[in-house]
């Protein structure tokens, strides 16, 4: 029996969900949860599997390592011996290797206590389930999955396994700007805020493809170390194609989240959760130049509308990227250059963009800039800026970064920053945006029933396409 479908039959044999509990006697409970995460003494590593080790999960690996609070016991790639998974692998030459997460946590999983999940967009749904069914911890790549509802059966099994720890990898989100937002809220220096620009402006891995695009690219021959059918996980197969891979994935709306899904986790993190923004009930395309069927726009204007909350006024978001879609910069903006808190895009080019990634925040009384990731706020104009300095409170220092953050909360020494109950509804958020890019049109949402109301297609492709066979288990909860 292959090891995917030893784990296919395992799933299904103990729970709702997944458990693989027949690889593992003696862990097998009664309750519909399956284990309980494993208690890690003081002074002990947690032991830590690494499911993607190239590309940005190689980077999550390095970075796991420099907290010295993991050890290592497992790496799965399904391009084990790639260029890109070569720096790990040789700095880590004996732990375990796999190319399939499931035959890992067959092999692997009594000896596992949390997984780093640096894969595809498209991929994160499927190894999220399998391991929080199997009582592992998990840390999963932004944003967490591609469609609405595989981001809601996230919360979901999170939630019905309330000791399992989960943080989405935001790493920003441990940071300055956290930290600063947090403190400024509270002490009503962010306050009333009424609309927020968001833009990413770099050259993204798309720009300058044919948008009269009739189909998909055509085949070529799968590389020899690649398993491409466990690369797909609950995608249709598609033919082998090199621009699907090695990042390329993120080009595509059956794979990737576009630029949207892959910056707006650093620009608008902290004002969703601490404007408790939830979900929108609006979301309209204002720009979408390059529009087409199978890839993202060159450029993207997106209105996202929230409602009142509270004693908090109706917000709006406005989303812009494309190299020269730049937004409104509001008087006393002052330098547009390159923050160095900032990680350069991962688009592989060197061109410098014409505006700095960030955000602009408007209340009845203040503007705020911001930049990405940890990079903290400005009130602007500076004149405005020295009139309220004596006013703002202090700012408390990070305690962990956002990796450490993971492993001491697996420790039960600190809670994560990013869980998914904050961490999913704003990767919804971009769920729904890209749904508006890809149709092209307003999208009228119900944040009570999250359903959208004026678009049949559209509400339908909050689900998106049935899993294909083999895989329809990891969407029971």
């Amino acid at each position: 029996m292959k090891p995917s479908e030893k784990s296919r039959r395992s799933f299904l044999k103990n729970a709702a969900l997944l458990s693989a509990a027949s690889a593992f006697p003696s862990i097998i409970t009664k309750a519909w949860g399956g284990p309980a995460p494993k208690t890690i003494k003081p002074g002990e590593k947690v032991n830590l599997a690494c499911i993607g080790i190239g590309n940005q999960g190689g980077s999550d690996v390095m970075s796991f390592d420099k907290t010295g609070l993991a050890n290592f016991v497992a790496f799965c790639d399904v391009d084990m011996g790639a260029p890109q998974t070569l720096a790990v692998l040789q700095k880590f030459p004996n732990v375990p290797r796999f190319q399939d997460f499931r035959m890992m946590f067959d092999k692997m999983g009594s000896q596992i206590d949390a997984v780093c999940i640096g894969v595809p967009d498209h991929s994160h749904f499927a190894i999220t389930m399998m391991a929080l069914a199997l009582g592992k911890h998990v840390y999963v790549e932004k944003p967490m999955a591609r469609t609405f509802n595989e981001v809601e059966l996230m919360m979901k099994a999170a939630a019905k396994h309330p000791k399992v720890v989960t943080q989405m990898g935001n790493q920003g989100h441990s940071e300055a700007n956290y930290f600063q937002f947090k403190a400024w809220k509270e002490a009503g220096i962010i306050k009333d805020v009424t609309a927020i620009t968001a833009h990413m402006n770099s050259a993204r891995r798309w720009h300058g493809w044919d948008a009269h695009i009739k189909q998909l690219p055509p085949k070529e021959p799968i590389p020899s170390t690649l398993d491409w059918d466990t690369w797909h996980g609950v995608t249709q197969l598609h033919d082998y194609n090199h621009d699907y891979i090695n990042g390329q994935w993120r080009c595509w709306y059956d794979f990737g989240m576009g630029a949207l899904g892959d910056w707006g986790a650093h620009l608008i993190d902290t004002a969703h959760q601490f404007l408790s923004l939830g979900l929108p009930y609006e979301v309209g395309m204002l720009k979408a130049e390059g529009h087409n069927a199978f890839f993202y726009p060159q450029s993207s204007t997106i209105l996202f509308r929230f409602p009142e909350r509270g004693n908090m006024p109706a917000c709006d978001i406005t989303w812009y990227d494309g190299v020269n879609n730049l937004p409104p910069i509001p008087k006393g903006y002052g330098v547009m250059g390159l923050d160095p808190n900032i990680p350069p895009p991962s688009s592989g080019s060197l061109q410098a963009p014409k505006l700095n990634p960030g955000k602009i925040i408007y209340s009845k009384e203040l503007t705020f800039k911001g930049g990405s990731h940890g990079s903290t706020l400005s009130i602007i104009p500076e004149e405005k800026a020295k009139e309220m300095a004596s006013k703002l409170p202090e700012v408390p220092n990070s305690t962990s970064n956002h990796y450490a953050n993971f492993l001491k909360a697996c420790k039960g020494e600190e809670e994560t920053r990013s869980p998914f109950a904050i961490a999913g509804p704003l990767s919804q958020v971009f769920c729904l945006g890209v749904l508006a890019q890809k149709l092209n049109t307003k999208l009228q949402f119900d944040r009570k029933t999250k359903t959208i109301t004026n678009n049949k297609m559209a509400n339908e492709m909050l689900t998106g396409l049935p899993p294909r066979k083999g895989w329809e288990q990891y969407y029971k909860v």
